[in-house]
């Protein structure tokens, strides 16, 4: 289980159905569930991964950018390369 920002809870399960085929439920505070094959549940599960990554990427490229802009240069939108020796 998972606590989100707003105070909600998030909780996933693997349930057999009916028929005995398991089945992944994505619960939202209980009254919300969302059942799901495996074959589903690992493409949702993917996609997340995929967001998660492009947005730590996003993230890493604005600090690198911040980073790279000296204090002076910033007023005037220049920037400074730096060099390993």
């Amino acid at each position: 289980m998972m606590e989100l920002n707003n105070g909600n809870t998030v909780s996933i399960t693997l349930e057999e159905d009916e028929g005995g085929k398991d089945q992944v439920v994505f619960s939202l505070d209980s009254s919300s569930h969302l059942k799901l094959t495996p074959y589903q549940a690992r493409v949702l599960a993917t996609e997340l991964i995929m967001a998660v990554n492009r947005a730590e990427v996003r993230g890493n490229l604005k600090r690198s950018h911040n980073f790279s802009r000296m204090p002076e240069q910033a007023a005037a939108g220049g920037f400074q390369q730096v060099f390993a020796k």
